[in-house]
């Protein structure tokens, strides 16, 4: 096997090292770097990069990858994993998406050496992990009070994304067109095929869509040939995959009062919310113009005009599988009531 270098540190087959990559330094002159723990198999085979908290108010991926890197299945991996639990490290210490410079870094790459902190931050992130891969998962929540039902976007007519995707094993996905300056598109236009796993609200962890997030990568890792495969005879479910979003926004500013949860199938013409004058002199409703799945909601009972409240996928004839499969999806990765704690159940192996 080759040598393999990441950050000017070189790691030999079979080996698990945590690597510092430097970037950017501070006006304090303090050096900041990103964090990569590289597990590098006996044998060879893909090279796979995990990403989390490029917003660095993201937080439920570092969670996914600390969890992934304590799963005894690594063992068994061929090929080299690259996992990068936080790579907005500047928005991650000061809980904000953005970096010092008030760029958004996902629309940043692939970044420049000579640019501002964000470009550097995007440059060297390219540079030392994305193109010395050849998969990767990039791990997203919604905004501050917005929450995202578990889904994947993607390029779906990448015959590879498509297989990550379907893979990955949560009900809904999003064949999402790439947008400029994204991880995705800049992976993309190097022949990387990345998907993104969205899941939850900016600062907090949701069990639930953890749990489903390391068993979906563990499942991606299967699908490419890093790990055994299952020995469940039982194919994961495909996801549904829908084509057509879009947000729906308050008629009025006031009180919003929710009708509906995440992953709720609704129907043209049925109130999904109201918005209430404080006063209690008037209330608004706000209908579904057309049947879909709600997969993303804002969290924030007070909204003015105009403010994006509900986020609805459009699914058509295959509705009643979408329900069937979100119902599915709560049942295998609701926790007991007498689980384990994460640290112990994280050991237990994913069939």
């Amino acid at each position: 096997m080759s040598e393999f270098v990441v950050g000017g540190v070189s790691v030999s087959p079979g080996q698990r090292v945590t690597v510092d990559v430097p970037v950017a330094p501070m006006y304090t002159h303090d050096d900041l770097s990103i964090s990569a723990q590289v597990v590098r198999g006996k044998r060879p085979g893909p090279v796979l990069f995990i990403s989390a908290a490029i917003h660095g108010d993201e937080i439920n991926g570092v969670e996914i990858i600390r969890r992934l890197l304590q799963h005894r299945s690594l063992k068994h991996i061929k090929g080299t994993l690259i996992a990068i639990p936080i790579v907005n490290v500047y928005g991650f210490l000061n809980h904000t998406r953005y970096l010092p410079d008030g760029r958004d870094l996902n629309r940043s790459f692939p970044g420049s050496a000579k640019g501002s902190l964000t470009g550097r931050v995007a440059h060297t992130f390219v540079r030392e992990i994305v193109r010395k891969c050849t998969h990767g998962i990039d791990l997203h929540t919604g905004a501050r009070h917005r929450s995202n039902f578990p889904q994947i976007r993607a390029d779906l007519d990448d015959p590879v994304a498509l297989e990550m995707t379907e893979a990955f094993a949560v009900p809904l996905a999003i064949d999402a067109k790439i947008r400029d300056g994204s991880l995705r598109e800049c992976a993309g236009d190097a022949g990387i095929p990345v998907i993104l796993y969205e899941a939850g609200e900016a600062l907090r962890f949701e069990e639930v869509y953890i749990r489903a997030g390391v068993k979906g990568i563990i499942n991606v890792m299967r699908s490419i040939g890093m790990l055994p495969k299952s020995r469940s005879r039982k194919p994961p479910r495909k996801p549904i995959v829908s084509d057509q979003t879009s947000w729906l926004r308050a008629p009025e500013s006031g009180i919003l009062r929710t009708f509906v949860p995440l992953g709720a199938k609704i129907e043209k013409g049925q109130v999904i919310a109201m918005v209430a004058d404080p006063l209690g002199s008037s209330e608004t409703p706000i209908v579904a113009p057309e049947n879909g799945v709600v997969i993303g909601r804002t969290n924030l009972p007070l909204v003015y005009e105009g403010d994006a409240t509900f986020h609805i996928a459009q699914y058509g004839r295959r509705m009643a599988t979408v329900e069937k499969h979100v119902e599915k999806f709560h049942e295998e990765h609701q926790p007991a009531e007498q689980a384990l704690p994460p640290e112990a159940d994280a050991e237990a192996p994913i069939a």
